[in-house]
């Protein structure tokens, strides 16, 4: 193909948008203009589903739930005036709370404003945040931002700690939708102990963000806690980052909710167009099905030219992979669909792992994301402009790729800024359920990670039993515990006391460790 054509392929495959200066260039992929006519009928049934699941249908089936985190950024397309007027009054109660307490008049028990926040929550309730926090917080304007999203001891322990010199002025955020799932119980218990140790008082700096009636929330109203923000049934955790999961952290790090939820609704505006051409999330989604020929058989590799969006790869990670990494279609069929994402940040990349995507094994496509305004506080240097290389390096990487044979495509706004990160989360967000729609999969369910709690659940409940038993003092081998206890596994018994041990001055495990069948346990 030589340049000319190249550039007809370009402007025939363009999208833009001049009102949220956006582009979107998929010209190197493996899509052609005919493409728009032979996958209409597909994009019909996609688009009327989508639409059908805005107008309030049941979308996510196993739990009998409507999906509606489109209303979030535009309460008026609700499907009752209940749910749109509780959608407008957390959003202006979020920015009231926010600005209480950034202007002081939400203070501590000493009358000082606060200056930290301690936040607790896993997955999207984790990721959503630290995006946020990691695109628009600033050098002394709003509080700073520190995440608990592990179970991890050693983890809990440091996170802690840091806090401790501000432990006094830092306000606790506990993020759980039921307020029964694990790891953010955990760290609110262990949360709660530490404040509890330094003599302060929990209550009056927590905050919930939680479904009505839930176990948290009978618990944030019971011992009154600062405040409470809704979490509803109807929003998952992947899809919160536009409800008060992602407003609280940005109102308490001064950014405007406003402009976010504006570029967000923006874009789903412009994702609604019932024709593929003039609809960039079908033009993405259509991208990444050609690709990887509707089987996800290659996986999509981000490369932000920013440091602000670091993170967005591993935000997309949990949106794309949680929502199409499915076994069943919704025909009961076995398809094991899905697509991996990984990624980093340029100018990073070109030094990390761009040698294997220019010459190693070809499977995988690249969303470069591409920000033109630079600012103005960097200037030319030794006739050096940061932003001209920036620019440069992603040029010539995306080049390097198209050159060898390699699918990539372009994601570009005029500027970084709130509407601007909620337009790019929208995109992807259609994108993803209409790429769902196109092979068939339910998008917001997770049949996978429901079985990872129930198998993680079933080995507390194992260690419980096992503990019970050894309470006699008796020796056993692995065998005869398992005989006891009715298990299916003495492997799991095996790991549990190993862990037990290393643990605990109570149990012991005497013989070779390279022979573990033969091992005696016993509890002293």
């Amino acid at each position: 193909m030589n340049n000319n054509d190249k550039w007809l392929r370009y402007c025939d495959l363009l999208f833009s948008d001049d009102s949220l200066g956006f582009w979107l260039d998929i010209s190197r992929m493996d899509v052609e203009k005919s493409d728009f006519d032979k996958y209409k009928d597909m994009y019909v049934k996609a688009f009327d589903s989508i639409e059908s699941l805005e107008n309030g249908s049941i979308a996510n089936i196993d739990e009998g739930r409507q999906v509606g985190h489109y209303w979030l950024r535009n309460p008026q397309i609700a499907p009752t005036q209940e749910i749109s007027d509780s959608i407008s009054k957390e959003i202006q109660d979020i920015s009231k709370f926010g600005a209480s307490i950034l202007n002081g008049d939400i203070t501590n028990s000493y009358g000082k404003k606060y200056t930290d926040v301690f936040w607790i929550g896993i997955g999207g309730s984790g990721l959503g945040p630290l995006l946020i926090k990691e695109s628009f917080k600033k050098e002394s304007i709003g509080l700073n931002l520190h995440f608990l999203d592990n179970v991890d001891p050693e983890g809990i322990s440091h996170k802690l700690n840091s806090i401790l010199r501000n432990i006094e002025s830092t306000l606790f955020v506990v993020v759980s939708k039921s307020g029964g799932t694990p790891e953010p119980l955990i760290g609110m218990e262990q949360a709660m102990k530490f404040v509890c140790d330094n003599n302060l008082d929990w209550a009056s700096r927590a905050i919930a963000i939680t479904s009505k009636g839930s176990k948290l929330d009978n618990l944030a109203v019971n011992e009154n806690w600062l405040d409470i923000f809704d979490l509803p049934d109807w929003v998952g955790g992947r899809t919160s980052i536009t409800g008060a999961v992602g407003l609280l952290p940005a109102v308490l790090i001064g950014a405007d909710i406003n402009n976010f939820l504006d570029g967000a609704s923006q874009m789903d505006v412009l994702t609604r167009e019932k024709e593929i051409k003039n609809n960039p999330a079908a033009l993405l989604s259509l991208a990444w099905f050609k690709s990887g020929n509707g089987k996800g058989l290659r996986d999509m590799v981000v490369l932000p030219y920013r440091d602000r969006l670091e993170v967005f790869s591993r935000y997309l990670q949990q949106l794309v992979m949680e929502s199409l990494g499915k076994k069943l279609d919704r025909d009961e069929n076995q398809v094991n669909q899905g697509i991996a994402v990984y990624g980093n940040k340029g100018s990073t990349d070109q030094h990390a792992y761009v040698q294997q995507l220019r010459d190693g094994i070809d499977n995988f496509f690249v969303n470069f994301i591409e920000i033109l305004h630079d600012p103005a506080d960097i200037v030319e240097v030794e006739n050096k402009r940061p932003g001209d290389y920036l620019s440069g390096f992603l040029q010539g990487t995306r080049s390097a790729l198209t050159e060898g044979g390699r699918q990539n495509l372009t994601i570009t706004f005029k500027s970084f800024d709130e509407s601007s990160l909620g337009a790019l989360i929208a995109l992807f967000e259609r994108a993803v359920s209409l790429y769902a729609e196109l092979i068939n999969v339910n998008a917001y369910n997770q049949p996978g990670v429901e079985a990872g709690k129930k198998a993680a659940t079933n080995i507390i409940n194992l260690q419980k039993e096992i503990e019970d038993l050894l309470d006699d003092g008796k020796q056993r081998t692995l065998n005869e515990i398992n005989e006891a206890l009715l298990t299916e596994s003495t492997e799991s018994i095996y790991l549990i006391l190993r862990k037990l041990s290393e643990n605990s001055d109570h149990y012991s495990m005497r013989g070779n460790q390279s022979n573990p069948d033969k091992l005696i346990i016993s509890k002293t």
